[in-house]
């Protein structure tokens, strides 16, 4: 039967005095090791989680929540079809855009391009891509001016600044008694958009969308529609409702897209980035845990004569295995209970700690000009921190069981006979 016993000695061996201290040195390895390894755990799970959560903003900030498409890349009677989308409540604005491929070119310079013709007007992105642009943003972009803000990295490969004029070359060519001749078209660069994502940055330019109807010749038809959502997580469960809206009002194949389609291998890869690095971090607590084990194994061994004394007293082979036990557990509950805390301190302070460290040692950790997140973000996640203790206590408990079984076996005979 359990009696307070059990507790009473795994207490006492855990707060024993040896060479002087108030805990024994390896209990305190022990402990320090598990609660390292769950600090290393919920601090880098966090630090993934801000890196996600910061990408997943600043892409959300430009791209779609859901696009409408036809495969033929020509959406005609768009207007009707926006009005019907706009009546769903969970959608914010509905905007028309001509996207295209081409080829930029500034002097000898060539580069491929993702082109956008965007009505600033009806445009959410507006005060964001303005915000993040050197010299004039979407707003500035205005009919028949014929002028583009280009990504900061498309700018750098062609040599583009500000002020300069660069040639868009359309990929449909004219038909002329000659043969075919390219349609280009001189564009003045007013802004370049350093935004932070790399798609954006690298492969995207903007211009107003009766410019880019006149150059592909698209007349009063646009290439999709860009719906945005109040709460973008939800644009699964919104393309689902909209889709069977679009089928029936409209003759054309549209498609309905959401964000989470156009960038399912990124989210898939950090999902498993995060999973791997999970796995990895609890092997780390998982020698803390053997490292717990040795030092029950230890002190098994140093305490044989003791609990001789007990099993010649009466005490069962389960309360020796209980009284083990709970020694190994309430290490391992100390160990976790610390590293808990401490690793959520330090997740929440990781920018501070960093930036101080920054400041006295004189280096930047994530330079600006390489990496386009140059701050070190964290977000936690409370399920990862429940996972994370789970995982650890599991460990911890699991830890001593060997050495407690082993204690119980310990024969009073035979350890007594030379005492």
């Amino acid at each position: 039967m359990f009696t307070p016993l059990e507790l009473l000695l795994g207490w006492r061996y855990t707060r024993a005095e040896r060479r002087g201290g108030f805990l024994s040195f390896l209990a305190v390895i022990a402990m320090s090791g598990v609660a390292l390894g769950i600090v290393a755990l919920i601090t880098i799970l966090s630090i993934m989680n801000g890196f996600e959560f910061e990408l997943r903003d600043r892409l959300l900030g430009l791209a779609p929540h859901i696009s409408v498409r036809a495969p033929s890349a020509v959406l005609s009677d768009w207007q009707a079809l926006r009005q019907k989308i706009e009546t769903v409540e969970e959608v914010v604005s509905v905007s028309p855009v001509i996207e295209r491929e081409a080829m930029l070119t500034h002097f000898d310079q060539v580069q491929g391009v993702r082109l956008q013709g965007v009505a600033p007007k009806d445009d959410p992105r507006r005060a964001r891509v303005d915000e993040a642009t050197l010299g004039a943003g979407l707003s500035a972009l205005k009919a028949g001016e014929f002028s583009i803000v280009l990504g900061e990295g498309l700018a750098g490969a062609v040599q583009a600044r500000v002020g300069d004029f660069v040639t868009i070359v359309s990929s449909k060519p004219i038909r002329t008694p000659a043969g075919l001749i390219p349609r280009l078209k001189r564009f003045q660069v007013i802004g370049v958009l350093g935004a932070g994502v790399q798609e954006f940055d690298t492969a995207f330019a903007f211009i107003h969308i009766e410019d880019a109807a006149k150059l592909f010749r698209y007349s009063n038809a646009v290439s999709n529609l860009q719906i945005r959502l109040d709460d973008a997580l939800a644009a699964t469960q919104i393309k689902s409702k909209l889709q069977p809206l679009i089928e029936t009002n409209t003759a054309q194949n549209l498609r309905v897209y959401d964000w989470t389609d156009d960038n399912e291998n990124l989210f898939k890869a950090l999902k498993t980035e995060k999973i791997v690095m999970f796995v990895v971090l609890a092997l780390a607590i998982a020698v803390a845990a053997f490292n717990l084990l040795s030092t029950l194994s230890m002190l098994v061994a140093d305490k044989r004569a003791e609990i001789a004394i007990l099993r010649t007293l009466g005490m069962g082979k389960w309360r020796i295995v209980l009284a083990f036990f709970t020694h190994g557990g309430l290490i391992g509950a100390i160990g976790v209970s610390v590293g808990t805390l401490a690793g959520i301190f330090l997740a929440t302070r990781i920018a501070n700690i960093v930036a101080w460290l920054e400041n006295a040692l004189g280096f930047k950790v994530l330079a600006p000009d390489i990496y386009y997140i140059s701050d070190i973000p964290s977000k936690i996640e409370y399920s990862d921190v429940s996972g994370a203790l789970l995982v650890s206590l599991a460990l911890c408990l699991l830890a001593p069981l060997y050495p407690a079984y082993s204690a119980s076996r310990i024969q009073p005979a035979q350890v007594l006979r030379y005492e």
